[in-house]
């Protein structure tokens, strides 16, 4: 009877156990991806997580983000990529230059995808990177010029620009002035080049602007000047300066226009490369890819701020409208 006993205790205990250790079983390993940006912006990097949500991953079960700020501020950045690599994440998503420069000198052998800038200076090729790293560049050889060209449809009797960048993060210098006085020329407008090298700097350059008759302002968008665009829209306001940029957040922001590429769909393209890293694939082999969707965006309240009427030709082509 003993014997009996024991061993309908001994099934019972087996069949409530198993379910138990069924869940004590380890899921697949959970990957960590990191994520470096110079300051946040949750309306455009949400591209990212619903990319991978998209290609059927689930945050906490299958991976975690572990997302880094420098808030605007490129010393934060060295520190921020080498408390990544400290963590162990699988790979680094770099968003803009100065992430992807930050990454590379934390690691030569972590992943490392980047978003934004172009590939001068780091790429061997756009067909095969080399070494650890790939991505998606936001640059194109023509965007400089349409920028001027919007400028000129939008402001009537434009001659007089100023050209507002910081020539110490913009990842491909001599190419972006050169390519901007090219399509000036060929517009017959008078290029004024104007640096800035941090925040406090936005003041002084729209008093030069001002000073120097200009008539309107192009911002060329690196990662520290994009993290101010709010203030650089207020001095644009003040000025009375019509200013376009290159990302649809600074045209919310109050810039009279933005053109350029369509950062979200660049992030969704960047979780597929890291859904291709994360199976096996590596980084070399990935080619750097090109935008191939570019947004242009109007703010008709700036616009009217400044007395100005934004003719039909250019508000059928805008992806969208801020009234």
């Amino acid at each position: 009877m003993m014997h009996r006993r024991a061993f309908i205790r001994t099934i019972a205990v087996s069949v409530f156990a198993a379910p138990l250790a069924a869940e004590a079983q380890p899921a697949g390993k959970v990957r960590r991806v990191g994520f470096l940006v110079m300051a946040r912006n949750p309306g455009v990097e949400d591209a990212f997580p619903r990319g991978l949500q998209d290609l059927g991953y689930v945050e906490g079960r299958d991976l975690v983000i572990e997302w880094r700020s420098a808030e605007g501020r490129n010393d934060r950045m060295p520190a921020l990529a080498a408390q990544l690599v400290r963590l162990g994440v699988d790979i680094i998503v770099a968003g803009g230059p100065e992430a992807r420069q930050a990454a590379m000198e934390a690691t030569s052998t972590t992943p490392i995808v980047v978003v934004g800038g172009s590939a001068e200076g780091w790429a061997a090729s756009l067909a095969r990177p080399g070494g650890n790293v790939t991505g998606f560049t936001a640059t194109h050889p023509e965007m400089n010029g349409k920028k001027l060209e919007l400028l000129k449809e939008m402001v009537p009797g434009l001659s007089r620009v100023a050209l507002i960048w910081d020539p110490s993060r913009a990842t491909s210098p001599e190419t972006a002035v050169a390519s901007t006085r090219t399509a000036a020329r060929s517009l017959g407008i008078n290029l004024q080049i104007i640096e800035v090298r941090q925040p406090a700097d936005f003041d002084g350059a729209f008093r030069q602007a001002i000073r120097d008759r200009r008539q309107a302002v192009s911002v060329v968008e690196t990662a520290m000047v994009f993290a101010h665009r709010v203030e650089i829209a207020e001095r644009a306001r003040k000025s009375r300066l019509p200013t376009i940029g290159e990302w649809k957040l600074s045209a919310s922001a109050g810039f009279l226009v933005s053109y350029g590429a369509d950062l979200s769909d660049l992030l969704r393209r960047a979780a597929v490369y890291v859904d291709k890293i994360l199976k096996g694939a590596k980084p070399a082999d990935l080619p750097v890819e090109q935008p191939t969707k570019f947004e242009l965006v109007i703010n008709l309240k700036t616009a009217k701020s400044l007395g100005l009427t934004i003719p039909q030709s250019v508000l059928g082509r805008a992806d969208q409208v801020i009234e």
